[in-house]
């Protein structure tokens, strides 16, 4: 789809500036140096903490467990790591706030942070259509809104799916794809229910999302994540490549299908496959000052923000702690012991979630070093939930 040249985004307003430069700031100082390089206290803390790190050690250590899994905890200006296993099986390397990794679908996260915040600026609506932004799209899915795509409801046929698209990446799993073509493969196919009767998620939303953005902006959707959000909330080690390459220092995925022979599938797959549903890489240090800025709504105005929170039935894939129920590029989380926002994610080798409470003062990044979900080992993602529930549950009975 060729560009338009770019041109100045509508500015955001002076007190909404205010707001997310104090929520980086805090950040930067709850998660400095010395959280980067240490355990920032879990060696003999306690007694909750010492539960919570048996429950990891003993899932990475059970056939077929993952390799390696970092947690970290954050309450006002406290945070807390915890970590199990290793970051790289070849060298025994322990898991790192700063090593790189790959966020899977919370990056769905990150484009609605992007459309959300060109909603409050004006220059996007939440009920324009497909016909209305991309009119170069199947005049079939022409009804179907942003904020259907947002909390998938728009029916559109998953290209990740499509036989097509997979016998791409089984013949080649570093193939480059246009990203800005990935809707191609289902281009002849219908919606799969009519726009706004249910719920089915979809990776092509998140696609389509990217491009209305660019469409309103004449922007290309990488420099919209660095104008938008990386920059908001001093995102320092948060990209979106094109390639397979991981930058270094990074968590080492694997595939544990044969637990006696792990393989690193760390850089199997290009990310350009996946680009604004699931190709970020980031680090646990980053998407925690992402998921404090994003679920207390730092980005973009209160109007907004309300809109973002009109709760459906839904969850997340794969699915997070306690109940799930779906917003705009938000996921609610109703564990036993209260409700955190947030967003899960898995890809090959690795599994994600991120939540916070709605003011953003406590978080919580779970990374897990292989992909973990219903599909693949039901048994194996419960107990992982239940470790993911217990470990909100610490957060919020934290004073």
């Amino acid at each position: 789809m060729p560009l338009r040249p770019v041109r100045p985004l509508p500015a955001v307003p002076r007190s909404r500036l205010g707001s997310v430069f104090v929520v980086a700031a805090a950040c930067l100082a709850v998660l400095g140096p010395a959280t980067a390089g240490t355990a920032a206290g879990i060696d003999g803390g306690s007694a909750e903490d010492r539960a919570l790190q048996r429950q990891i050690d003993r899932f990475v250590k059970e056939r077929g467990g993952p390799p390696g899994v970092i947690a970290v905890l954050r309450n006002g200006r406290q945070a807390r790591v915890l970590r199990a296993g290793v970051a790289d099986l070849a060298t025994g390397r322990p898991p790192q706030v700063r090593d790189h990794m790959r966020i899977a679908s919370t990056a769905k996260a990150f484009s609605g942070a992007v459309a959300l915040s060109l909603v409050d600026r004006g220059a996007l609506g939440l009920d324009d259509t497909l016909r209305k932004r991309l009119p170069q799209l199947p005049r079939a899915w022409g009804r179907v809104t942003l904020r259907q795509l947002l909390n998938h409801t728009s029916g559109l046929p998953d290209y990740s799916q499509d036989p097509g698209f997979t016998a791409v990446v089984r013949a080649d799993p570093h193939h480059r794809f246009d990203p800005r073509h990935l809707l191609d493969y289902v281009a002849d196919e219908p919606l799969r229910f009519r726009p706004g009767s249910r719920y089915e998620y979809s990776n092509s939303d998140n696609i389509a999302v990217a491009l209305m953005a660019e469409a309103v902006t004449g922007a290309p959707y990488e420099q919209l994540l660095r104008r938008l959000v990386y920059r908001p909330l001093d995102l320092r080690d948060t990209s979106l490549p094109l390639g397979y390459r991981m930058p270094e220092p990074y968590l080492h995925g694997y595939d544990m299908s044969d637990p006696a022979s792990p393989q690193d599938v760390s850089e199997l797959v290009s990310a350009s496959g996946a680009w604004a549903s699931g190709g970020i890489i980031s680090t646990p240090l980053d998407m925690t000052r992402f998921i404090r800025g994003y679920a207390s709504g730092a980005l973009y105005g209160k109007d907004v923000v309300r809109e973002q929170r009109r709760w459906i039935a839904g969850a997340s894939q794969p699915a997070g702690p306690g109940r799930n129920t779906a917003g705009l590029a938000i996921f609610r989380y109703a564990t036993r012991c209260g409700v955190v926002l947030g967003h899960t994610g898995n890809f090959p080798g690795y599994t994600q979630l991120v939540a916070a409470t709605p003011d953003g003062r406590r978080s919580l990044t779970f990374s897990v070093t292989s992909q973990i979900n219903g599909a693949g080992d039901p048994a194996r993602l419960e107990r992982l939930r239940t470790i993911q529930e217990n470990f909100v549950c610490a957060l919020l009975r934290t004073p």
